[in-house]
């Protein structure tokens, strides 16, 4: 089971600097996808900026977003997020030498939770804050 950070969903379905290595990676995987239900809206937010910003227009705004929703009804299982989770992801934040803001403290501990086989990020502070934890990150 590898857990999928947003970061990984937005490179998939937006032009970035990772999209190429994130689409041949997710046609390669073979495991199974899973994500907290934060995701979807972490995922939103992420295409509103761009649509704000001038990165995407609107028309490749919704087409993404019903990528991603299709994604998430057919690859990604979406987890329910417990409020243990929510203090676990405070306690990691705590750690100010962590560098972990909250979206992705959430969704680290969300990982952890689970107790995921590897994490799929393009963030380097989840990505080491993973490592940290004796996560595996999925090479991508």
């Amino acid at each position: 089971m590898v857990y999928v950070d947003t970061s990984v969903l937005v490179a998939l379905y937006t032009k970035e600097i990772k999209s190429a290595d994130v689409s041949g990676w997710y046609a390669a995987c073979t495991d199974e996808l899973v994500s907290a239900v934060w995701c979807v809206s972490e995922f939103a937010s992420a295409l509103g900026i761009k649509q704000r910003t001038g990165q995407i227009s609107d028309t490749e705004g919704q087409t993404a977003w019903v990528q991603f929703e299709r994604m998430c009804a057919n690859d990604l299982q979406l987890l329910p997020i417990e409020p243990s989770t929510f203090h676990r992801a405070a306690v990691l934040i705590l750690d100010a030498a962590s560098g972990l803001r909250a979206g992705d403290a959430l969704h680290l501990a969300a990982a952890l939770d689970i107790k995921a086989k590897s994490i799929a990020t393009l963030d380097d502070v989840l990505a080491k804050n993973a490592r940290r934890m004796k996560l595996k990150q999925t090479k991508i």
